[in-house]
C-alpha cells in the first residue's frame, strides 16, 4: 500500500526599511493558508525584516537556503518574486539551486509551481518582468529628478539656515518685538527666540 509523503515546506517573508504599507505578518498569514489547503506542513518560518531584495545574503534567506541543502524542506513558498529578491540574477541563481536540490518553489501573486515545465518557464518569465518593472520604477525616478533639477528645484538637505544676527539685535535694541522682527525679516519665531535665548544664557 502506497502513501503519500508530507511535503515539508519553508516560509520566507520580507520586508524592507523603505517598504509602506506591508507587513511580515500579512504575509506569513497568507503563506501559513497556502500551506494549509495544499495539504503540506510547515517545517520552518524565515524572516527577513529591515533587508533589500537587492541584497544576495539575507540572514533568514542563507539560513533556509542552508535548512534546503541539509535536505529539511522540500518546497519553499513566498509571497511574490520580490520578497526573494529584486535581482534577476538572484532569482534566476535561487531558483536553479533549489531545483538541483530537488526543493520546490511557489509564489502566491504569481501563482508560481517550479515542478512542472511551465511552472519553471512562467518563473524565468516573471523574474524577467520583476526586474524590469523594477528597472523601469528606478529610470522614472531619475527622469523625474532630473526635471526638477532643470527647474531649479533644490534636491537633498536644505542648506543650514544663518539668521542675520547683527540686524536681529540692532532692531531689538530698538525694543522691538520678536514678532515684529520676525515679520520685518521674514524669518521664523522659533528660530529668533532661540537665537535670543541662547545669547542670554551666554551674557
Amino acid at each position: 500500500m502506497s502513501t503519500t509523503r508530507l511535503l515539508r515546506a519553508g516560509i520566507y517573508a520580507r520586508v524592507s526599511t523603505s517598504t509602506k504599507g506591508q507587513s511580515v505578518e500579512n504575509q506569513l498569514l497568507q503563506l501559513r493558508e497556502y500551506v494549509q489547503r495544499r495539504g503540506w506542513t510547515i517545517a520552518a518560518e524565515y524572516v527577513d525584516e529591515g533587508e533589500s531584495g537587492r541584497k544576495r545574503s539575507r540572514p533568514s534567506l542563507d539560513r533556509m537556503m542552508a535548512d534546503a541543502k541539509r535536505r529539511k524542506l522540500d518546497v519553499v513558498c513566498a509571497w511574490s518574486f520580490d520578497r526573494l529578491g529584486r535581482s534577476l540574477y538572484n532569482l534566476v541563481e535561487l531558483g536553479k539551486t533549489l531545483h538541483e536540490l530537488d526543493v520546490q518553489l511557489t509564489t502566491l501573486r504569481e501563482n508560481v509551481d517550479t515542478t512542472t515545465t511551465a511552472g519553471r518557464f512562467f518563473f524565468h518569465l516573471c523574474a524577467s518582468f520583476a526586474e524590469f518593472e523594477t528597472d523601469l520604477m528606478r529610470d522614472r525616478i531619475e527622469a523625474g529628478l532630473a526635471r526638477a533639477r532643470a527647474k531649479g528645484v533644490q534636491l537633498g538637505r536644505p542648506k543650514k539656515f544663518e539668521l542675520p544676527m547683527d540686524r536681529i539685535l540692532a532692531l531689538r535694541a530698538q525694543d522691538r518685538s520678536i514678532n515684529s522682527i520676525c515679520k520685518e525679516l521674514a524669518l521664523p519665531t522659533t528660530s529668533v527666540r532661540r537665537f535670543l535665548a541662547k545669547l542670554a544664557t551666554n551674557v
